[in-house]
């Protein structure tokens, strides 16, 4: 279930709103131009399951996607437990950037947290099985896995050399809090 906080871009400690109501959610990111939905997740894809596996369990909402929004190709990217170079990882994509193209992201498996930069607010939204994401292109963001990244996406292409970021040069990021995934029971 995806989490939506809003914070002013000058002050972290300065929370406009927080839900984790799918249509509020929703709501608050199409008003800044980002396309969120939540898609049926069907039985747990194990964890061999090669990409192909993954792509075929939601064939019908990615061929929809790609259709409506024009992409090309899609592809899985994995980030199991454990991975030797997570915190490499982790820190390639803490960095604010843009993409010339939109970049969506269905999350299969696991959680991760995109902050969006754009009108004076980072909007942090923290995404699970089942959220799809879509940033217009140019919209500055930066994407945090967590300390301990633990994840299945599908990520979607209009451009044949895939993902191309050009970093914008601010640190805003590090004035944000970082992504630390709960885990165990929640009380």
């Amino acid at each position: 279930m995806a989490r939506l906080t809003v914070y002013s871009d000058t002050d972290p400690t300065v929370v406009e709103l927080a839900s984790a109501d799918h249509g509020l959610v929703a709501a608050h990111l199409a008003l800044a131009g980002v396309l969120f939905e939540r898609w049926p997740v069907p039985q747990a894809i194990p964890d061999v399951a090669d990409a192909q596996a993954v792509l075929d369990a939601y064939d019908g909402p990615v061929a929809a996607l790609m259709e409506a929004r024009g992409f090309q190709s899609a592809d899985v990217v994995r980030m199991p437990r454990g991975f030797t170079d997570a915190a490499a990882r982790r820190a390639a994509f803490l960095a604010e950037h843009t993409h010339e193209e939109d970049e969506a992201r269905f999350f299969v498996q696991g959680s991760g947290a995109f902050y969006l930069h754009t009108d004076g607010k980072v909007y942090r939204i923290v995404c699970g099985a089942g959220d799809m994401l879509s940033i217009p292109a140019r919209m500055k963001h930066w994407f945090d896995m967590g300390p301990e990244p633990d994840f299945t996406a599908i990520r979607f292409f209009t451009r044949p050399d895939g993902w191309v970021a050009t970093f914008t040069g601010d640190v805003i990021a590090d004035r944000f809090p970082k992504y630390e995934p709960v885990t165990g029971p929640v009380r």
